[in-house]
């Protein structure tokens, strides 16, 4: 008998997406790592508000980004950050050039410069917001101790734990059982007779 309480679940269910990730560690994820650096450093003067865009360009839509711009230059050239005029400005020792501009009192970190210019070497990969996206079964992952999961999510709980080379915990008693289940339900402690009545039923529909 085991049990995974509701915070166990949420962050097993947000870790789902980055099972695949782990796998690839190189591997640049454009939502977790690229969209917060733009949306923080870049869009409020490339953003979709047309009425603060500067210089006509658009870096929250790739088809915008990787345009040519009126001065000839293309902000993003998807696997050539030498040519992309976004990797020239933010690299820029030039006080005027250099993006985003010191005004904006939002520079960029050295780490953050770096993740750009791998995400277009890359490919410049764009993905749609998760809200936007049709949500997709996850394939099951592989884990080495088959006969711990009794269900799905253990599987993916279990590729995680074995990912960090940590394993399950010893399954709790029942005392321990009913308890959790009580507060996870309604946030209150079993009562004693319920505790008895668990304690004592030894069906395998007990719980």
């Amino acid at each position: 008998m085991r049990i995974c309480t509701i915070q166990s679940v949420l962050a097993t269910s947000l870790s789902f997406a980055t099972l695949a990730a782990a796998a690839e560690p190189s591997k640049i994820d454009f939502a977790r790592q690229i969209r917060p650096i733009l949306a923080s450093k870049c869009f409020t003067c490339h953003g979709p508000d047309s009425t603060s865009r500067e210089a006509g360009l658009r870096l929250d839509l790739s088809e915008k980004a990787t345009a040519e711009l009126d001065s000839g230059e293309t902000a993003i050239v998807p696997g050539k950050p030498e040519a992309s005029e976004l990797v020239r400005r933010i690299n820029s020792h030039d006080a005027d050039e250099r993006m985003p501009p010191q005004k904006t009192k939002k520079p960029l970190t050295a780490t953050e410069q770096q993740l750009l210019t791998d995400w277009i070497a890359s490919g410049a990969e764009y993905e749609l917001h998760w809200a936007f996206v049709a949500p997709s079964r996850a394939e099951l992952p592989e884990v080495k101790n088959k006969s711990w999961p009794l269900n799905e999510i253990d599987r993916f709980i279990l590729a995680r734990l074995e990912a960090e080379q940590l394993g399950p915990s010893a399954v709790a008693d029942k005392r321990t059982l009913i308890r959790r289940l009580s507060f996870d339900l309604r946030g209150l402690p079993p009562s004693i007779a319920e505790v008895e009545q668990f304690l004592a039923d030894d069906s395998p529909a007990a719980y």
